[in-house]
């Protein structure tokens, strides 16, 4: 009898252990899952009951998604994007079963679920109140981001411009274009909604992807700032006076190919490397990679941020020099060709590094968190990512960027009273199709207070377009509203 109930008993603890561990894995591992499971109706109609947290710009004073109170029981609070198409890669949308963009990457800040609001919780399920997220704040400059927007889509280019705090790291504006109206991906109705992103997702024009970070691009010239980095950094002794050659033509090894300047213009045959900067002549700069050979070149561009997996916090595409090959290959990347592919970002990231006299700073979007009464959660302290150059080759690359804005290629980028440091970009995509237009800057170059970079895809703007004639005229335009020009 004793062992009946021996077994008994082992066996209901068996049973018992087995289930708490059922539930702790339910409740631990698979909470998520289940809460966000399509077939959950309960999950559904919970996400329609908080009073979720606004998203703001400038410090609180621009609304990018606010909540509002409908009166109805089931679907008690609706969300709302005022700004729409301008800011809507960032902000992103909060559907039925889904989330993109800030609205996703601080979801559990703005439904009030992160541990740091667990007393705020606690108290409004005491209550009985509608549960209430905490507003985020973004980096953002809502005029200047406006302005991007409308210098690209107003013209119906495709591309993305990124303008950076070079201090800090803040981001100031992230526009993509095609954008996309958030509103209709926000209503309580799964129906409309996959409707309406099935539309977009099929769009040959794909205005779901974020060109600014999700994307990766050829930089053309706009790289040789890098391989001038490296080339100033792998001697003490060169400044932005020493001569280079500069040969109209420069034979690639172990081919039957000749490397040429841009429209086979000439470059006298010897240049400074200012000079040779200013103009963009492409033979001494892929000399200059190939003289400094691979690993040099790819330490250098890590120093910028290259190759790093970036949060900001938004998931950043890494950008990449390419694998190493041989010298010929080596002469492309070093003039931004080949399979170097950057994003806007990252290209913003280098103009910035420079600003900053040789240290880069991490970008980040939020500047603060703010809870339900006001109060501070949590705020942004801006972090170095590492130092790219040091101060002295910094200073060498802003002379010669200045001087690209004054007598060089980037001159529809001068602003009235300001001295304005840039590099111009034009990447070659295929053989006989369009290019890529990029222009990268600073300013004020004594005092940076913004860098931006601009990206206009290949075909959007032409097939003749260059970045000094449709990128730099966009990045004027973001620098003065920065600036308050």
């Amino acid at each position: 009898m004793n062992g009946t109930l021996k077994r008994i008993a082992v066996a209901c603890l068996l049973m018992f252990g087995l289930l708490m561990a059922n539930v702790t894995y339910l409740g631990a591992v698979k909470a998520e899952g289940l809460r966000n499971d399509s077939r959950n109706v309960r999950a559904f109609y919970a996400r329609y009951n908080v009073d979720r947290g606004w998203i703001t710009a400038d410090n609180g004073k621009v609304t990018l998604a606010k909540t509002v109170d409908t009166g109805d029981s089931t679907y008690r609070f609706a969300r709302e994007y005022p700004e729409g198409k301008p800011f809507a890669h960032v902000v992103g949308f909060f559907a039925p079963e889904s989330s993109s963009g800030m609205e996703g990457a601080e979801g559990r800040y703005l439904d009030g679920s992160h541990p740091d609001m667990v007393v705020r919780r606690a108290v409004d399920l005491i209550s009985g109140k509608p549960a209430k997220g905490a507003s985020v704040d973004l980096t953002l400059n809502a005029e200047a981001q406006k302005i991007a927007y409308k210098d690209l889509a107003g013209t119906g280019k495709r591309g993305a411009v990124v303008a950076m705090n070079p201090k800090t790291g803040a981001i100031l504006t992230m526009v993509s274009v095609p954008s996309y109206d958030p509103n209709p991906l926000a209503l309580a109705d799964k129906a409309k909604v996959n409707d309406a992103y099935r539309k977009l997702d099929k769009d040959k024009d794909k205005p779901l992807l974020n060109r600014a970070i999700n994307l990766t691009y050829a930089p053309g010239s706009t790289f040789k700032v890098i391989t001038a980095a490296a080339y100033l950094q792998d001697d003490a002794s060169r400044n932005a006076n020493t001569v280079l050659d500069a040969p109209d033509s420069l034979p690639l090894p172990n081919t039957n190919l000749s490397l040429k300047n841009y429209h086979g213009e000439s470059c006298g045959g010897r240049a400074t490397l200012l000079e040779a900067l200013t103009i963009s002549c492409n033979t001494p700069f892929a000399q200059m990679g190939m003289d400094l050979g691979y690993d040099k070149m790819k330490k250098q561009a890590a120093k910028f941020g290259i190759g790093s997996s970036l949060e900001i916090p938004l998931s950043v595409h890494p950008s990449d020099i390419g694998p190493e090959e041989d010298k010929a290959a080596l002469a492309m990347t070093s003039i931004g060709q080949r399979s170097n592919q950057m994003t806007p970002l990252q290209m913003a990231m280098v103009a910035a590094g420079i600003a900053n006299r040789g240290t880069v700073m991490k970008p980040y979007l939020v500047n603060k968190i703010v809870g339900p009464d006001g109060s501070e959660i949590d705020a942004t302290r801006p972090k170095e990512l590492d130092e790219a150059v040091s101060p002295e080759v910094a200073d060498e690359l802003t002379k010669m960027m200045i001087n690209v804005v004054q007598r060089g290629t980037g001159n529809r980028a001068q602003l009235p009273g300001v001295t304005v440091a840039g590099k111009t970009g034009t990447a070659e995509t295929e053989p006989g199709k369009p290019s890529h237009a990029w222009f990268i800057a600073f300013a004020p170059a004594e005092d940076p207070q913004v860098a931006v970079a601009v990206f206009i895809e290949a075909g959007s703007a032409g097939n003749d377009a260059t970045g000094g004639v449709i990128a730099a005229p966009i990045a004027h335009d973001v620098m003065r509203a920065v600036l308050g020009r």
